[in-house]
């Protein structure tokens, strides 16, 4: 597994033919000595932009108009000199020149338009490149270009914008013809997608391994889900792209990250130095919430890479660096107990990705869970049907997991060795799963939004999203019922703004125990995920709580504080991080202020002789109760590591 640094930059430098001057203002030691202050150890520069230019001389592509100098190799020479690693950016997916060169080479739709940028848009966007085209052998001709060109000073590859839309051009067409496919069907529209990508990833990567067998390959689609197993051969590790303020969200890199480090590859978070997004100039992220991106980066095992875009002169800017640096220079101090640093995790959650997809930007069933688990402070990764599941507790089928085939054998083995279940709506309702299921299925309930009741309780909670009509199997415990409303919300039958109040209880089960599975009737990871009330993480935490009474981490305090555990060797780390993003902006949320948290108490499973708070080296006292050691932390502003030797 090829070891990444820890404090990286991605330098975008798409930059248009109506600019002069470009590189004019390049100064190699100013460069360098600009990285080294803000604690940069890697950088990635631009052979080919979504312009279409290479900042370098080729004979394959075509070097920028007004390019005054051969910028990529001064950058690579100059840092190679300070030791900095200089991974080299490739654009796939868009281009701009060869667009405009080759119209027959952008994605066509099923109406037979082109796909991206509009022809007088003046907007973000891009033309969409048709990888079943010609245009993949120019990719691959200029990439094994760069590496003849640079040869043993490629220190790796940075492939951008691996995705394919449109898939009714000329070329794809042909190509569904060959492997006999109907263009028309939608299920062989998405394998021509996945056949697309494999087939360019594939070329790229042995073009790169044939000439500089020692290089990092990544290709960025801007996500990581199950289906990378398809193409995960062709990668060296994984970049998590996911700007907080750029369409990703605060809650994608928690969730993205979790499934990626299940992969067996090193990896790294990817934010910007941006206020927004990409391609944003003097555009400044307020130093608090870098702060957060990078650290929680580091509290799930993974590197930092923080992206900028230089200006078309070849100078970086000051201002950015002194807000990388002040970052940096933090990430550089806690680095002693990150390296070599694995995340400790006893919860498994099922990714919902593979089952159906939604049409919410980031999948609620996903959601909802990680959000769960984060607010409890549990330690849990995202698993797919590949993943080995002997080494977790709890295993977690959000919503939708129809299990079938190996997986199901694999999930009833995990349970008759002690492992516990939780499954809600759809998931184990499947003749394969009947044997781990509390419940019989009967259908959709005939209410909806209808009502829970936890057993021994007098509230009713209202379930916004249509559960499943079951029945408890002999044996099984029902731990919450259904009431239902007078009617559903129609036309004619209504009441006030929403719906109807509870007009009887029922003794229709909503959660169901029997042994270590658990069953929630109702959608409860997608309803927390759209209406974040309350009631449906607690009362999953509860059943959780019963089925882990003695879980890794246990830190009390608000669920705005977050809690991780890392290990390095018999070592274990817990990484405390207390930002609250707030909604600011009409679109998107920002971190402006730390807010401290004072006296927060930390136990953790297993006996440990000793523990500290780090970087700063002071030492704690250790009280040791019931298998656990336990430790109060004076403050937590911000981030703080504690280090259990």
């Amino acid at each position: 597994m090829h070891e990444l640094r820890f404090r990286q930059v991605h330098l975008d430098f798409h930059t248009s033919e109506h600019i002069p001057g470009i590189g004019s203002d390049f100064n190699p030691e100013r460069f360098v000595a600009t990285l080294k202050e803000a604690a940069v150890d890697s950088i990635t520069c631009f052979s080919r932009c979504h312009h279409g230019w290479t900042y370098h001389p080729s004979k394959v592509a075509r070097p920028h108009p007004h390019l005054t100098c051969n910028l990529l190799a001064e950058q690579i020479q100059a840092c190679h000199a300070a030791d900095i690693r200089v991974p080299i950016y490739v654009t796939v997916g868009w281009d701009h020149r060869m667009a405009r060169e080759h119209p027959e080479w952008i994605e066509v739709d099923e109406n037979g338009s082109q796909v991206g940028r509009k022809p007088l848009g003046a907007g973000w966007g891009w033309y969409n490149m048709d990888f079943a085209s010609p245009y993949l052998d120019y990719v691959v001709a200029q990439t094994e270009e760069v590496c003849d060109m640079f040869g043993n000073e490629v220190d790796g590859l940075f492939f951008d914008i691996l995705s394919q839309r449109g898939v009714h051009g000329q070329w794809c067409l042909q190509e569904f013809a060959r492997l006999g496919w109907d263009p028309a069907n939608p299920e062989h529209q998405e394998r021509m997608r996945q056949h697309l990508l494999v087939r360019c990833t594939d070329r790229l990567a042995g073009a790169v391994r044939a000439k500089c067998p020692k290089a990092t390959i990544f290709f960025n689609g801007s996500h990581i889900d199950p289906s990378f197993r398809q193409i995960e051969r062709n990668y060296t590790h994984i970049e998590i792209e996911s700007l907080p303020s750029g369409g990703w969200g605060y809650a994608h890199f928690p969730m993205t990250v979790r499934y990626s480090r299940t992969l067996g590859m090193d990896y790294l978070g990817m934010t910007g130095k941006f206020s927004e997004s990409w391609g944003h100039f003097n555009s400044y992220k307020n130093p608090a919430a870098l702060e957060y991106e990078c650290f929680l980066m580091l509290a799930q095992g993974g590197k930092c890479s923080i992206g900028d875009q230089l200006h078309p002169s070849g100078r970086l800017d000051d201002k950015t660096y002194d807000l990388i640096g002040s970052v940096y220079r933090q990430v550089r101090d806690r680095e002693p107990w990150c390296r070599g640093a694995r995340s400790v995790t006893e919860i498994a959650v099922v990714n919902a990705e593979p089952y159906g997809k939604t049409e919410d930007r980031m999948d609620p069933r996903n959601l909802g869970a990680a959000r769960m688990l984060i607010e409890g402070r549990h330690q849990f990764d995202f698993v797919d049907d590949r993943c080995d599941l002997s080494g977790y507790k709890v295993l977690i089928l959000p919503d939708v997991i129809a299990l079938e085939g190996e997986f199901a054998q694999k999930v009833e083995r995990f349970v008759e060795g002690g492992g516990a279940l939780i499954a809600s709506h759809r998931s184990l309702l499947t003749p394969h799963a009947s044997r781990l299921a509390p419940v019989a299925s009967q259908g959709d309930l005939e209410f909806s939004p209808d009502f829970m009741r936890l057993a021994g309780e007098e509230t009713d909670y209202v379930m916004y999203e249509r559960g499943m009509k079951v029945e408890a199997v002999e044996g099984a415990e029902v731990l919450a019922t259904i009431g239902v409303p007078y009617f559903n919300r129609s036309w004619d039958t209504f009441i006030s703004h929403a719906h109807s109040p509870v007009k009887e209880a029922t003794d229709l089960p909503a959660i169901v125990r029997k042994g270590r599975a658990v069953y929630f009737a109702h959608p409860v990871f997608t309803s927390y995920a759209r209406h974040s009330m309350s009631f449906y993480r607690d009362a999953v935490l509860k059943v959780l709580a019963e089925l882990l009474p003695d879980p890794l981490v246990v830190a009390p305090g608000p669920t705005s504080l977050q809690a991780t555990m890392t290990a390095q060797g018999d070592r274990r780390i817990v990484h405390l991080l207390h930002y609250i993003p707030e909604r600011r902006a009409l679109n998107f949320d920002v971190v402006e202020d730390r807010l401290p948290l004072y006296d927060v108490p930390v136990s953790v499973l297993g006996t440990y002789s000793g523990a500290t708070l780090q970087p700063q080296g002071e030492a704690l006292e250790v009280r040791h109760e019931g298998g656990r050691t336990k430790v109060a932390v004076p403050v937590v502003d911000g981030h703080q590591m504690v280090v259990f030797e």
